[in-house]
């Protein structure tokens, strides 16, 4: 074995929230048979990863690279991005619906006859 060479663990993920400055959330989804039925279950957790650059976005598909503690939840950096996601981010007013598709709601003062 070398002495000083260590592999450092990579995964490849999704990245499922990119809200924070210098961090995103990445989803790493796994396959595994359950010990008792041996049905394949997927697992799914999600890591917090070092993004200094900001070059990550919602839906890219990149790979981590295990690293020093960074902070009390970070513990991956990006290494690559390897996809870029075609995620649109929609803001809830944006989807205003005409007045004659809204549902109609009851309100709290009104007797329902």
């Amino acid at each position: 074995m070398d002495k000083g060479r260590t592999h450092r663990k990579t995964r490849t993920g999704t990245v499922v929230s990119a809200k924070m400055e210098k961090t995103v959330v990445v989803a790493v989804e796994t396959l595994r048979r359950h010990p008792q039925y041996q049905r394949v279950m997927r697992q799914r957790r999600a890591f917090h990863v070092h993004d200094p650059a900001g070059a990550c976005a919602l839906g890219d598909v990149v790979r981590i690279v295990e690293t020093r503690p960074l902070s009390k939840t970070k513990r991956w950096r990006v290494a690559e991005v390897l996809k870029k996601g075609q995620v649109a981010e929609i803001q809830p007013g944006e989807l205003a619906l005409p007045p004659e598709a809204r549902p109609a709601v009851a309100t709290p003062g009104e007797a329902s006859q």
